[in-house]
Order: structure tokens, then sequence, then C-alpha cells
């Protein structure tokens, strides 16, 4: 048996192992909170006096008060807002995707529970869609898509955290050519040709991944974090982690230019924050996903990222980050990549139940021939209640995907845009279970040189999905 087959096997086990724990110590410890309450700000988070202040029994050790302190942080207002992150001294509402970060009013969807000395979370957020994409490059389709997140920590001492990380992922029964999309353009269903004018599938096994923190003090911390697969420190959250993203099931466009190192298979991030600051580099693999969409692919460290996170107040998370890729493409293995991203996610919650989040972001592409590739990015969703959200998204990108080139190679670079926009609404059918309907709309925009190739300067696309979301 090979070591690729055992390594595989070991990550498949890891993955059903950290799942299940989520599943079934729901049972034995205590019972999951709902966590769609909106947080405090992160200046007006518990101090430690307030903890002492009628919350501690009066005579237990320093490490069962730090027990109860952390099984009561997550069970405060019956949500895991004030859970703190398993990487730094604020609230798990922080943390996003990989090691990034989003506003701290930003809503932490999931159930949360403690059993002895372990805290858990697991999430769900599974879509059956409807795609129909008009023009002679259209396609229509019905897919599963969205994502099985369970995670398991421990605290091994007053400042050392362990974090364990699973993700699945349906996307894997669409087929390898995944859904159509227009003017999406990204990976490949056969090794041999690329996938245009579709949305690639992710991997079955989205992530695997442990972090380790250390606290330096009451506003700074240290941390390793590492992935097979994983996500390395580049670009803001990955789209279907974005609160202005996540409701929508439609893929962005500038995927590829914002966040589709989201799955690497290798990774290791180191990171410091201190205070609303942080840092971290990332040494991972530039080689995206091939079209097998089932297996754990050999973990090779050869690309680099950097980014730079700042949060100026409890509503506003702001980034910029650069990446040296090695061969990300499989088609074109002798071509490297330099990438830059720059975004700010605005999030302010509205009432007593809703809530409103915008993103913006820009990316850029350099090959090696120092030809650069712009994407524009800026979306947002809006939540009045627990019952509807609305969202919308704009879009821009310089592609040299869409048309063929000689030999194989990319062809000219086109500017196209997309404008898209929707709603869902949700019916709760059990505790922390809701089932929702939605609707998509997306108006292309292409140059002439482009319109006779799918039919009109402005071909349209539309999705009908149900969710299913338990958290």
């Amino acid at each position: 048996m090979s070591a690729t087959h055992n390594a595989r096997l070991a990550a498949l086990a890891l993955g059903t192992a950290i799942l299940s724990l989520t599943s079934i110590n729901a049972s034995a410890g205590e019972p999951p909170r709902h966590a769609s309450h909106p947080p405090h700000d992160h200046e007006h988070q518990p101090s430690e006096e307030d903890d002492h202040e009628g919350r501690h029994p009066p005579h237990h050790d320093h490490d069962e008060d730090h027990t109860r302190d952390h099984r009561m942080a997550h069970n405060e207002n019956g949500s895991g807002h004030h859970m703190p992150s398993p990487i730094g001294p604020w609230t798990i509402a922080r943390d996003a995707s990989g090691t990034s970060w989003q506003p701290d009013a930003s809503r932490h969807g999931g159930l949360h529970w403690q059993n002895g000395d372990w805290s858990f979370m697991s999430h769900t957020l599974l879509n059956l869609s409807y795609s129909r994409q008009n023009g002679p490059r259209g396609d229509q389709q019905v897919f599963a898509s969205g994502m099985i997140m369970g995670s398991a920590r421990r605290e091994l001492s007053q400042e050392t955290t362990l974090n364990l990380r699973a993700m699945l992922s349906p996307d894997p029964s669409m087929g390898r050519e995944g859904y159509p999309l227009l003017l999406a353009a990204g990976e490949t269903a056969d090794g041999v040709t690329p996938l245009v004018d579709r949305q690639h599938p992710h991997e079955l096994i989205m992530e695997l991944s442990a972090s380790l923190s250390r606290r330096l003090g009451e506003n700074s911390s240290a941390y390793l974090y590492a992935g097979l697969p994983g996500e390395p420190a580049f670009g803001p959250p990955a789209f279907m982690h974005r609160m202005s993203a996540m409701d929508s099931p439609e893929a962005p466009i500038t995927h590829h230019w914002l966040d589709s190192t989201h799955i690497v298979f290798g990774v290791i991030t180191a990171g410091y924050a201190w205070r609303n600051f942080k840092f971290e580099a990332s040494a991972f693999r530039g080689r995206e996903p091939d079209q097998n969409r089932l297996d754990i692919e050999s973990p090779r460290l050869d690309s680099a990222a950097l980014r730079l996170s700042w949060l100026p107040n409890s509503e506003w998370a702001v980034q910029v980050s650069w990446a040296d890729i090695t061969a990300p493409e499989q088609l074109h293995p002798d071509d490297d990549e330099r990438r830059w991203s720059a975004s700010a996610i605005h999030t302010r919650n509205l009432g007593s139940g809703g809530w409103w989040s915008s993103t913006i972001a820009f990316g850029r592409r350099i090959d090696d021939h120092g030809e650069s590739k712009d994407a524009w990015l800026l979306e947002t969703a809006l939540a009045p209640d627990n019952r509807w959200t609305l969202f919308a998204r704009a879009e821009s990108i310089e592609s040299d995907e869409l048309m063929p080139g000689h030999g194989g190679h990319h062809g000219d670079v086109y500017r196209v845009s997309k404008i898209s926009f929707g709603a869902i609404h949700d019916w709760s059918i059990g505790r922390q279970t809701r089932l929702g309907l939605g609707a998509l709309y997306a108006i292309n925009t292409l140059p002439d040189a482009l319109a006779m190739f799918y039919g009109r300067s402005d071909p349209r696309g539309m999705m009908i999905f149900l969710r299913l979301r338990i958290d």
C-alpha cells in the first residue's frame, strides 16, 4: 500500500472522526446553542472582572475556573458569540475561513456544546439548485452544493489552545464539469481541456486542519495553522464563508482572483496578532486541485503568501495580501503567477434580529511575462429579519480564458462584467434548523468581440434553489 494511499485514508479517517464527534457528543455534552443573536462590539466584551462577579463559584481551583469561564462564554445569551477564538484574544465571531478575519459584528452560525475538556461546533449549509444560463454557450443543470463543517477544540493550558477542523462538501455529486455559469473559468474536468462557462466543483474534503495558538498577553497571540487541505493567508474570507455572499449559491466570477486558494493540498501558516492587527505568512502548494474531487493530493510547500489584516472597529475588517504561486494551473504547469488582493468588509446589526454586510475587493494576477489581469467585486446582503435575505453582486474581470488561444494556451484578454441579485426566504422547521427557498437573476456584459459567441452582448442567467441550514 503506497504512502499516498495511506495519507488519504488517514485524512479521511480524521475528517470522519471530527464530524462524528461533533454529531455524537451533542447528546453526551451540553445541549447545542443557537448562534444567531447579534454579537456585542469588541469594545464591550465581558471583562475579567465581570467573569468574577456572580459567574464563578467561590471555591474552585484556577483550572476549574478557567474551564467554567470557557463554558459560560459560549452559553451566554444562548449563543456562541462570546466564545473565545481558538487562535487569539477575541471572540469567535471574528473568525472566518482558514485564519481570515471578518468584522466583530458578524454573525457566528454554529451549534456549540462542551463535553469534558473538549468544545465542539458544527455547521451545515446545503443547497439544491437549478441553474439555467442562456445563449449558445449556456446550459441548464440541477446540482447540490454547500458544506458540512465540524470542529473540536481543547484548552491545553490557560495560554495554549488546540483546534481541529474538518469540512466536507457535496460538490463532487454535480459531476466533474461542475455547473453552468457564464463567464466562469478555471480548472479542468478531464485533465486535458479547461472548464469555461462552468463553475468547477469543490473537493469532497474541503478542509482538514489543525491550529495551535499561544496567548502572549492580554491583547496578543501567536499561532500555527496547518491543513491538508487548508487555506493559506491570502485574500478575504472564501465566498461561501462571507456574510455578504453565503446566501447566494452562485460562485463569483472573481473567484480565481480573490479566494480560489481556499482549498490547497498542503499549507502551513504562522501568524501574530496584536490588538486589532494581524500579520500572517504561509507556505503552501500552489497547484489547484485536479479533476479527481474525492482524493487527498500529495502536499508540497512550493508557494508563499503574506497577509496583513486590520479591524478599525467592530463593523469593519480590512486586509491586503500577496502570493507567489508556483504552477497553479494543471494544464499550464510551466506558468507561475503572482497575486495581489485587497478587501474591506462592513457588517452592522439592524434592530433586534437583522443585519447588513457588504464586501468590496480587488484582485490582480500577474503571469511570468509581467502581464496583469485585474478583477473587482462589490457584493452586499441585507437581512431585515430572520426570514428574508436580499443579496446582490457586481463584478468585473479581465480574462484570457474565455476564448482558446493557439496551441492550447490562453487567448486574448477581454474585460467582462456581471450583475446578479436575488432573495431567499427561510422557514424554521426545527430547533436550529431552517429551510429556505430562493432565486437569483444575472446579467452579463460582454465586448462586441465576444458577443457573437454568446449570442448577444448581455446574456442572462438564473437560479432557483432550496437550502437547508442547521446552525
